[in-house]
C-alpha cells in the first residue's frame, strides 16, 4: 500500500521501563482522527481525513490510490474539488482561436450551464448529472440546434478537465448519455417568382443584394462586405475574399467562413444589376479592425451601405428592411400594432443561397462545382443539404431511353 495511515489522537512513545505505549495527544476526541497520507505523481504528499471509526474505509481509500496510480488514473483530490464553473471560466480565459466564438461560448454556458451544473466538483461528475441536464434543457425550451451546440461546449470544458487531470474521464462519454437530437429539415428552395417579389419589394439601395445572393450564393455577411475590387466584369469574375461580422460586439472584416477565399461566375444579368447599383449608389471607404477588434485597420471600398454612408448591421438591416419585405411579398404575415415581425429563420437571406443552389443543380451542374461556388468545406455536405434538389435520375432515365427510341423510329 502507498502511503500510511496516521492515527492523530493517538501516539507511540517510550516509557520509562523502555517499553513503547500508546498515549493520548493534544487531539484526542477532536476533529477528525484518521489521515490517510501519501506522495501523489508530481512527488508532492497528499493527506485525505477520516473521522473515529473508519480507519478501515482510510485504508481502502488509500489503497484505491494506490490501484488509480498504477493504471494511471490518478486524480488530485484538490483538483477533483474544482467547480465546473472554475475550470469553464479558466478555460475560456486560455482559449485561443476566433473572440467571437470564445464570447459567444461563454455566453451559452453562463446562460444554461452555470445555473445547473455550475457549482457541481468536477471530481463529482456522474453520467446521470448530464442526463438530468440535457433533459433540464428541453423542458425548459432549449432544443435543437442551439441546444446540441451548448452541450458541445459543456463537453468540450469536461474534455478539458480530463486533460488537465480535474476527472479520470468525461461523463458525456458515457453510451447512456445523449447529445440533444436536431430535427432533419429538408430545404425548401424558393421560387423565382418569390426571389424577384422580394428583390422588388427592398429599398432600391439593397435590391442588388438579392442578385449577389441569388446569383452567386453569397451569404449575408459575404455581401455586406462586397468590395470594388473583388468585382472582375472584363473576366465574368467575383473573388469572395471577406466578409462582415461581429467579433465581441464589434463589426470587423474577416476571412469569409472557414477561411475558404473562392470565385465564383458572374453572370451577365448579376453583373448588370452591380454596375447600376454602383452607379445609382457610389462605393464608400469603410475602415475597420481585421479579424478582431484589436485587428490592423484595413480600409474597403463597399459598394453596399446604409443611407449616409455607414455599414449596413444585420440586426436593423434584418428587422426593418428584410422582414418588412417579407410581408410585402407575403412570405411571412404583417406584424401587429405594437409587436414585432413574425419569426422568419427559414426565410432569411440565406434562402438565397438555397436559391443559387437549385438553379445550378437543376441545370445539371456537378455537385464539386456547386460546393466550391457556395464555400462549403466539403461536397459531401453540400451533397447533404441539397441532393433532393437534383434531378430524379428516374426522370433522367426515361427521357434519356426515349430519346434514343424516337432517334431510331425516325429512320
Amino acid at each position: 500500500m502507498a502511503g500510511h495511515i496516521q492515527d492523530r489522537w493517538y501516539k507511540t512513545e517510550t516509557g520509562a521501563d523502555g517499553k513503547p505505549k500508546r498515549v493520548r495527544t493534544d487531539r484526542s476526541g477532536k476533529g477528525m482522527r484518521y489521515r490517510a497520507r501519501w506522495v501523489g505523481p508530481d512527488g508532492t504528499e497528499r493527506s485525505q481525513s477520516f473521522p473515529d471509526r473508519q480507519k478501515r474505509q482510510a485504508e481502502e481509500w488509500l489503497a484505491g490510490v494506490a490501484a488509480d496510480m498504477s493504471r494511471g488514473h490518478y486524480i488530485d483530490p484538490r483538483a477533483a474539488r474544482v467547480t465546473f464553473r472554475q475550470f469553464a471560466e479558466k478555460f475560456l480565459a486560455e482559449r485561443g482561436g476566433d473572440p467571437n466564438t470564445r464570447a459567444s461560448m461563454g455566453s451559452q454556458l453562463r446562460l444554461h450551464a452555470f445555473p445547473y451544473i455550475g457549482l457541481r466538483p468536477l471530481g463529482s461528475f456522474q453520467p446521470g448529472h448530464i442526463r438530468a441536464w440535457v433533459t433540464h434543457l428541453e423542458e425548459n425550451g432549449v432544443r435543437g440546434s442551439y441546444a446540441k451546440t451548448i452541450y458541445a461546449n459543456v463537453r468540450a470544458v469536461l474534455n478539458a478537465a480530463v486533460d488537465d487531470g480535474h476527472l479520470a474521464r468525461n461523463p458525456c462519454s458515457a453510451r447512456s448519455v445523449k447529445a440533444p437530437t436536431v430535427e432533419t429539415k429538408r430545404v425548401v428552395a424558393w421560387p423565382a417568382t418569390r426571389v424577384f417579389a422580394v428583390r422588388a419589394a427592398l429599398h432600391e439601395r439593397f435590391q442588388a443584394m438579392v442578385d449577389l445572393g441569388a446569383g452567386c450564393g453569397l451569404r449575408q455577411g459575404e455581401i455586406f462586405a462586397v468590395d470594388v475590387d473583388e468585382l472582375d466584369f472584363a473576366s465574368e469574375m467575383l473573388h469572395v475574399v471577406q466578409q462582415l461580422k461581429y467579433s465581441e460586439y464589434r463589426l470587423v472584416f474577416a476571412p469569409p467562413k472557414g477561411g475558404k477565399l473562392r470565385d465564383v461566375p458572374l453572370s451577365g444579368p448579376v453583373a448588370d444589376a452591380i454596375q447600376a447599383h454602383m452607379k445609382r449608389f457610389p462605393p464608400v471607404e469603410i475602415t475597420l479592425p481585421w479579424g478582431t477588434p484589436k485587428g490592423p485597420l484595413v480600409t474597403k471600398r463597399l459598394i453596399f451601405t446604409q443611407e449616409g454612408g455607414d455599414v449596413v448591421r444585420r440586426p436593423s438591416f434584418n428587422n426593418v428592411h428584410w422582414k418588412t419585405a417579407l410581408v410585402s411579398a407575403v412570405v411571412i404575415p404583417e406584424r401587429r400594432r405594437g409587436e414585432p415581425h413574425a419569426a422568419a429563420r427559414e426565410h432569411g437571406m440565406h434562402a438565397l443561397r438555397h436559391f443559387f443552389a437549385s438553379v445550378l443543380l437543376d441545370a445539371g451542374e456537378n455537385i464539386k462545382a456547386v460546393s466550391e461556388y457556395l464555400g462549403h468545406h466539403d461536397p459531401g455536405f453540400t451533397l447533404r443539404t441539397y441532393t433532393h434538389l437534383m434531378p430524379n435520375s428516374q426522370e433522367r432515365t426515361r427521357k434519356a431511353v426515349a430519346a434514343v427510341f424516337g432517334a431510331v423510329q425516325e429512320t
